[in-house]
């Protein structure tokens, strides 16, 4: 059974715009291979409200996607082990 998710990420900008671009696709190759994806909005490059690793900017993207519930430990554990990554959060969507 799927459940429908909702994560926002928020890269690094220190590298070049092709390892946020790398990084972006990494993602939803992972999520695709394990679910699907049903958009990538891309925020862009943002001010942190607070500085993170020393960072002030943060490019921010949203993928809602459906997945069984089981993966999102799995995400979770890349999301954190990912050089680059200053934040994640993964929310599951009421399915109303």
């Amino acid at each position: 059974m799927s459940a429908k998710y909702e994560t926002v990420l928020v890269l690094n900008t220190k590298p070049d715009e092709e390892a946020v671009k790398a990084l972006i696709e990494k993602f939803t190759s992972l999520i695709a291979a394990n679910g699907e994806v049903e958009s990538v909005d891309e925020w862009g490059k943002r001010r942190l409200a607070y500085e993170i690793d020393d960072e002030v900017e943060g490019y921010y993207v949203l993928i809602n996607f459906n997945c069984d519930p089981s993966f999102i430990a799995e995400l979770d554990r890349v999301y954190k082990i990912t050089d680059g990554v200053l934040r994640t959060l993964i929310v599951r969507k009421d399915e109303n």
